[in-house]
């Protein structure tokens, strides 16, 4: 029986440094697919996403992406497992999530094009910007102001959090922080929506949604799944090491986000919402 996969994957590579070579043990950030399933009260069950991701916090995946999607709100989460069913091969029981919700199964058209995303890229297109507008508000002004100093640290911060990157090299990560920079929660994934899901995942389980007092960092750029799922967790503000698309600035600035791009030692672009931001 297959073991539980772990974020990391031990492998034998062949080093070349000029011209020796030496074979030596390398470690890979593990991508593995996740089938994530709802099941609701009367037995009915469906699969929603099939997503390749890096091991670790599944269950804060699920309710995440669900939560970001528009799918479940965190209350009608019953409970979330491993799926155990006998017709499931013993090599995919920790690679399928099973989320037993309290109502029924939602009956949505758009649910379909769920099925299959990437570690790269989630699935995005017109309908799923109609429905982002249906179900999401702008988000209000509120307190939250951050200080370019501020700022500048969530890179670093961030980075010293990443605990697999440091050993593979080769993971997004995302983080929340306090307005005065202070870590909360990091997670780390290959996909860079992943790792947002897992945040929220991760705050929608504990009862701490929406993050209203929070600023989202991100390792690489800002992309419409990074916005979109911000803007369902009530995010006032969103930092990315790279540089964002089009339609996330544009979502930015529709919704009333701060987002800023190309955060980098003592320097930053502010594409949108710079009310947040205390500068002189």
């Amino acid at each position: 029986m297959k073991t539980r996969p772990g974020p990391i994957t031990r492998t034998k590579i062949k080093e070349l440094n000029g011209s020796v070579a030496r074979e030596r043990r390398d470690d890979l950030a593990t991508e593995e697919p996740l089938e994530i399933r709802l099941t609701a009260p009367d037995g009915e069950r469906r699969t929603v996403a099939i997503t390749m991701r890096t091991p670790g916090h599944d269950f804060e995946l699920a309710a995440g992406f669900l939560h970001g999607e528009g799918l479940v709100r965190p209350g009608d989460i019953a409970a979330i497992a491993y799926c155990t069913d006998e017709d499931l091969p013993p090599e995919a029981r920790y690679n399928t999530v099973t989320v037993h919700i309290r109502g029924p199964i939602p009956d949505l058209p758009a649910l379909d094009r769920h099925f299959l995303t990437s570690s790269a890229c989630g699935v995005c297109g017109s309908a799923g910007l109609d429905a982002l507008h249906d179900r999401c508000s702008p988000i209000p002004d509120g307190t939250l102001r951050v200080s370019p100093e501020v700022l500048y640290e969530l890179p670093e911060a961030l980075r010293a959090a990443q605990g697999v990157f440091g050993k593979t090299g080769g993971l997004h990560a995302a983080g929340l922080f306090s307005a005065g920079g202070a870590p909360v929660a990091v997670r780390e994934d290959v996909g860079r929506h992943n790792a947002v899901d897992k945040l929220v995942g991760w705050a929608a389980l504990t009862e701490r949604l929406p993050l209203a007092e929070h600023v989202l960092m991100v390792s690489g750029r800002a992309s419409y799944e990074i916005m979109q799922k911000a803007l369902a967790a009530g995010l006032p503000v969103v930092c990315a090491v790279s540089a964002p698309s089009s339609l996330a600035v544009e979502l930015a600035k529709e919704f009333g986000v701060t987002l800023v791009g190309f955060l980098r030692g003592e320097r930053c672009n502010v594409y949108a919402g710079e009310h947040r931001l205390i500068t002189e």
